[in-house]
């Protein structure tokens, strides 16, 4: 069997296209991580950069944050808009999500927006940002629906604690809403999501 490779976006339509809703603006991602001063922190699937320039501004110099993208292009884009923003903490790496190029425990927090259904096996994908977290770690996941490829929250959190991943709390509505998600420091009970509950959600 042939591996799926993960859906490419192109570059124009993603630079001119959608607006996030008014959920999913960079302020509400922020909030959603906690404290990011000095932090290093990880943006899976940066687009345009609509996320990562504030985030990399809030970082600041003391911290670092690390894009990674299947989409070269993407990647050029987003830090040539950095560079013209004057941010030097952004470092981009191009690859795979589903085998993260990173090592064990080498971040305090990940983030990533409408990118999880673009990938063929999101199981893996949620597997490598939980080894990449540090013990204690955040991983945000921002999902709004009308996206051909958004994922119920219902499906993401079983998914999540399967990969070891602690699902803390929903922000906002089932059909626009960030996950928080952590990796925990210690032993851990999962939370059983009811079928039923994804079934409402779609």
């Amino acid at each position: 069997m042939v591996a799926q490779a993960p859906v490419r976006v192109p570059v124009l339509p993603a630079l001119l296209g959608r607006r996030p809703a008014s959920l999913h603006h960079a302020r509400a991602v922020a909030e959603a991580l906690g404290p990011l001063a000095g932090a290093r922190v990880l943006e899976v699937g940066p687009g345009t950069g609509y996320y990562t320039l504030p985030v990399a501004d809030w970082i600041g110099a003391g911290g670092r944050l690390d894009i990674f993208d299947v989409q070269q292009d993407m990647l050029d884009l987003t830090t040539r808009r950095a560079r013209a923003r004057g941010l030097d903490n952004i470092v981009a790496t191009q690859g795979d999500a589903r085998s993260l190029p990173y090592d064990d425990r080498s971040f305090d927090a990940a983030f990533l927006v409408s990118v999880p259904g673009e990938i063929p096996d999101q199981d893996d994908a949620l597997r490598e940002l939980a080894r990449v977290l540090r013990p204690g770690g955040r991983l945000v996941v921002g999902e709004l629906f009308g996206d051909p490829h958004w994922v119920a929250p219902g499906a993401l959190q079983r998914r999540a604690e399967t990969a070891g991943l602690r699902f803390e709390e929903r922000i906002g509505r089932p059909l626009a809403y960030f996950a928080r998600l952590s990796r925990p420091t210690g032993a851990w009970t999962p939370t059983i999501v009811a079928d039923d509950d994804e079934r409402r959600e779609r």
